[in-house]
This record gives structure tokens, sequence and C-alpha cells, in this order.
């Protein structure tokens, strides 16, 4: 989990959680007519589950979601009592003590329905029913939804269920245009049918990820579930920017230059020498690696900012530490160095990583290690 540190020594993120609150805000208004699960799945997305999850509660933040029951459980022994929705379980994990603590959870086959039945004590199991829509992870397919459903209402008549919900997940909300989108809310909305059909009355019908609660207003239904713009950062990428979305990115990775030094034309960098100094080059050492989570594709390309001035990762990106072509830049040891940050001061962004990384900006914020201590701002009090 994710540690306050008052203090900088080598490195830190920065999460200010006022524009975690506006982020949940800026979300509520674009489904209005749902409640809203912030998710804090693996670690908050690398901003710290519990303090985000604190956060998008004050926002208005109904439902939080987590992907794995250590989360779920996690967030109740750090006090969260409100309701909790968890996924993804594989067989004989402990189930009995995520129903006894109120968390709502999914089943997609009937063998999942057996062990939640199985687990019950004192209390029936909160149950939500997955329809795979085409994506081919978890739920049940077409041909089996029925099967999943007789099994999740006998389980019902016996009191041991209770079913809350009917969900499924969207393949490509990020390209809101995409023809799959339209495939898919049909597959949702036939699967709801099946199951009235049967008797089921659901409570909660959720399909709507980040992209979808931002873009396809018609998959909303009861409950959306924004994941990464929970953070400020866009879906889309730099084809539909944070800002233009009304995002603030809650996350600014900072780090302190180890040292500085000059070199002559011709000095080669890092692990195999992939880059040579083309003239005397000051060179800026940031202690900082893959170690920490930066993604090593981003080697001779992972922008930084130090005094005011974008410049480059050079060489090959090392366990701990990179190295920074300063050009004829002043700069000493001790001196600021920002990876990446909501880019309002002209600072690179987590786009700008998985651009050079050649990835998404989801795994920039998440891959960030335990080694680089959080420390929580709020910016509005």
């Amino acid at each position: 989990m994710s540690t306050l540190q008052s203090r900088p020594v080598r490195a830190e993120a920065v999460v200010d959680l006022a524009a975690i609150r506006h982020n949940v805000s800026t979300l509520r208004g674009r489904a209005p007519g749902a409640q809203l699960m912030a998710v804090v799945k693996a670690d908050g997305y690398g901003h710290g589950m519990v303090p985000v999850a604190r956060a998008a509660r004050e926002a208005g933040a109904v439902w939080i979601g987590a992907a794995v029951l250590e989360e779920a459980l996690g967030l109740r022994a750090a006090g969260d009592t409100g309701p909790i929705f968890c996924w993804l379980t594989t067989p004989g994990e402990p189930l009995a003590d995520a129903i006894d603590a109120g968390i709502d959870l999914s089943a997609g086959a009937p063998w999942e329905i057996d062990e939640l039945a199985a687990a019950v004590q004192d209390r029936p199991a909160r149950v939500h029913l997955k329809i795979d829509t085409g994506m081919s992870r978890g739920g049940a397919v077409p041909e089996e939804w029925p099967a999943l459903i007789r099994a999740a209402l006998r389980e019902q008549g016996a009191g041991r269920i209770e079913i809350k919900g009917i969900w499924s997940h969207l393949a490509s909300s990020d390209e809101p245009k995409s023809a799959v989108n339209e495939t898919q809310l049909a597959t949702f909305t036939e699967a709801i049918e099946v199951a009235e059909s049967f008797g089921v009355d659901a409570e909660f019908k959720h399909l709507a990820n980040s992209g979808a609660t931002l873009a396809l207003p018609e998959t909303h239904f009861d409950l959306v579930r924004p994941g990464v713009a929970t953070y400020g950062l866009s879906p889309f990428g730099h084809a539909l920017p944070s800002a233009e979305l009304g995002l603030r990115p809650a996350m600014t990775l900072k780090a302190r230059l180890a040292m500085v030094k000059r070199v002559p034309a011709g000095a080669g960098v890092s692990y195999g020498l992939t880059w040579t100094a083309p003239r005397p080059s000051t060179l800026g050492l940031v202690p900082l690696g893959y170690g920490d989570g930066l993604p090593r594709h981003a080697s001779n390309g992972g922008p930084v900012q130090i005094g005011g001035h974008r410049r480059t990762v050079v060489g090959r990106i090392c366990m701990d530490q990179c190295v920074v072509n300063l050009e004829d830049d002043q700069a000493a040891a001790g001196d600021e160095v920002v990876l990446f940050g909501p880019g309002t001061a002209g600072e690179p962004t987590a786009d700008d990583w998985a651009d050079a990384a050649g990835t998404i900006n989801y795994e920039i914020v998440t891959r960030l290690g335990a080694r680089i201590p959080r420390r929580y701002i709020d910016s509005e009090r």
C-alpha cells in the first residue's frame, strides 16, 4: 500500500486528492442518472487505494470497485463501510470473509455460484451476474447465460445469495465510434431481457467503464465504473486529452538529480552504450529506473522537466537510475526533476511517457513501485 512521506529524499509521487474529488464530480455530471463506482484496483492505479477511496466517497462515489479480495477486504479494514464491488476470484479463496464483510461479488459461471453459496454463514452473498458480451474474459457466454441464471435463482430461492446486479465490460470504449460497442450493448441488453424472463429482478445493471462514462451515455444504465478517468487520465490518450474532458491528472512524479557531469563528444551512456554524445554535453543522473516502475521501453526517449526545460532520457533505463541529456543547462545534484504531472506547467504527462514506451497511460501510473513514497496534498484545503 502507499505510504505518507513528509519530505522527499530521492523521489516521490505527489497525489492531489482535490483532483480526485474534482474528477469524480465531473464524471458524476456525465452520468447524472446513474450511481458512480470509483475503481481503486491495483492500489488505486498506483495513487493509493485508501486515500483515493476516501476522496472519491467525499465527492459522491456511492460505490468503490476492487478487482481482488485482498483489495476489497483491505478497504473494509481501513474503515470503508460503503458499497464495495469485487469481481475477480479463483476457486478456494476466502469468500466467507468477503460475504461477512458485506462486499458485493461477481459470478460468471455456475461453479462460482456454488462456491459463494457454500461460503455463506450468517448473511446471504450479494452477487452480480456477469455476461460475456464479446470481450472473452470473465463472464458467461450467451449460450451459457441461462445455466448461470438458473444456478443463481436456485441459491437465491434457498436464501444463500441475493442477485443484486447484471454486468459486463466493454472492449473498445476508448474508440467510441467502434461498432464493437454497439454489438456489446445489444448483447448486454438481450442478456438483461433473458434474465428478466427467468424472473431475475436485479437492482443494478452496469456496463460503462471510463471511456463509456465519458462518451457513450447509452451504456450508463444504473451504475458506471470509471477507473483511469477517476485519476484524471484520459482513456482516449492524446486523441482527447484530459483537459478537454474536464479532468485533472492527480499524480506528479518527481525526483532529485543524484549527479551532474560534463562529458566529451563521443561519450557513450548506460548499458550497451546505445546513445553517444554528439558534442560535449552535460548529463544528469536521475535515481529512478525500471525497478521503480519506469518503463525500460522508454530508453532514449523518456521526457523530463528540469529547471523549466524539457529534456530527454538518453541511453538505456537501468533498474535504479537513468541518465538525462541536459545539453548545456546549468544544473546541480539535488535539483528537482519532474518526470510527469498534469502538464499545466509544461512538464511531461503520463501520456507523453506512454508514447515514449509504446504503451498506455494506465500502465505508467499503475506500475510505479513501492520504493517511491506517495505524498498526499489537497490543493483545495
